[in-house]
Order: structure tokens, then sequence, then C-alpha cells
């Protein structure tokens, strides 16, 4: 019980002191304006909040997202074809995967996949 206490006491000890250290090191890092402002994408956060932005960039994000969705909905497939008929989720994932690729050929005609600045 004795060494139990000595060892709670020698690491509650050592927290303090990594606590202490850590305070007092990082306190030249607070005193910095652009380390303390939120990164978002590439704004900056001093500047006026009205300021035009691109298009192209949330138009990548939300390509991402859907194909991000998508792969969601097709991980259990492999999973789910053990219980069911293998046809219907074959069937299924293969018009999945076709909606896809037609998304994608279009958006790559529209030009929303070309990054130019």
């Amino acid at each position: 019980m004795y060494t139990l206490n000595v060892l709670m006491f020698i690491l509650l000890f050592l927290s303090f002191v990594v606590y202490v250290l850590a305070n007092f090191l990082g306190k030249k890092m607070k005193k910095e304006r652009e380390k303390n402002s939120p990164f978002e994408c590439g704004f900056d956060p001093f500047k006026k909040a009205r300021t035009s932005f691109s298009i192209r960039f949330f138009l990548v994000a939300i390509i991402f997202l859907i194909f991000d969705i998508e792969i969601v909905v097709l991980m259990p497939v492999g999973i789910l074809m053990n219980y069911s008929m293998i046809g219907h989720f074959s069937l299924i994932s293969s018009l999945i995967i076709v909606v896809l690729i037609i998304g994608l050929v279009h958006e790559w005609n529209q030009g929303a996949l070309n990054w130019v600045t």
C-alpha cells in the first residue's frame, strides 16, 4: 500500500512538472498573431470577410464528398453478399459504379476537375 502511494505521488509530480514546463516554454508561441489565428482553407482571417473566393475549391470538395459517400455505400456490399442473393447485390453495385463513372466523365467534360489558377 505504501509503494502504491509513493508511485501515485511520483506520477502526479512528474505530470505537474511536464505541465509547468509546457506552459513555460509555450508562452512565446502565444505572442505570435499568426500562430493564434485559425487557418481555414488558405483564407487570411485578418482581411475583409467579403472577399471573393475560388468556386473550383468548393466544387472539388463537393465532388470529393459525393465519391466518399458512395464508397461508404459500396463497402458493406461484400459482407452482405454472403447473406443474400449474389445477383441482386452485383447488379446494384454495378449500377452504382456505372452512375459514378458517368458522373465523373460528365464532371471531367465540364471542366470541374481542371485545377487552373
